[in-house]
């Protein structure tokens, strides 16, 4: 059920950085909950905005849902199909429900990432791209 019904801005200055317990120098801000997102009614777990400190890992594990990881800071190794390999900024990483991943900084700085983390159902509707629709300009400002 939707319950949500205007647009919520989380500021970055009004985010914890927390640290994840069970992994080493791996901290995380919650952009999206479950709670979150079943209010704008759509199936996620949890969005996270992760740092992992200099030497840090997330260490290997597996989840019983897909995680899509966006590396948006630095410099990592993935832990990829049984092999390290490395990537960088800009890179993103689909790990399906039940593999085993990790990712580590392989950086001089901390590396940060994007990573989503969506249930996994036997029997789910066709995804499609989403529709946009336009409204009558009366919000428009002009940016000089």
């Amino acid at each position: 059920m939707i319950t949500a019904k205007k647009t919520e801005v989380i500021t970055g200055e009004e985010m914890q950085w927390g640290l994840m317990p069970n992994h080493i120098h791996l901290y995380h801000r919650e952009i999206v909950s479950a709670e979150q997102a079943d209010q704008m009614g759509f199936r996620a777990s949890s969005v996270l905005w992760e740092k992992i400190g200099v030497g840090g890992q997330v260490l290997p594990h597996y989840h019983d849902v897909a995680e899509i990881i966006h590396i948006t800071v630095g410099k990592v190794k993935l832990l990829c199909n049984g092999e390290w390999k490395s990537y960088q900024a800009g890179d993103t990483f689909h790990v399906p429900a039940g593999v085993v991943h990790s990712v580590a900084n392989d950086d001089e700085q901390p590396t940060e990432q994007i990573s989503i983390f969506l249930p996994v159902e036997e029997s789910t509707p066709v995804n499609s791209f989403f529709n946009t629709t336009l409204v009558e300009d009366v919000y428009s400002t002009q940016l000089k």
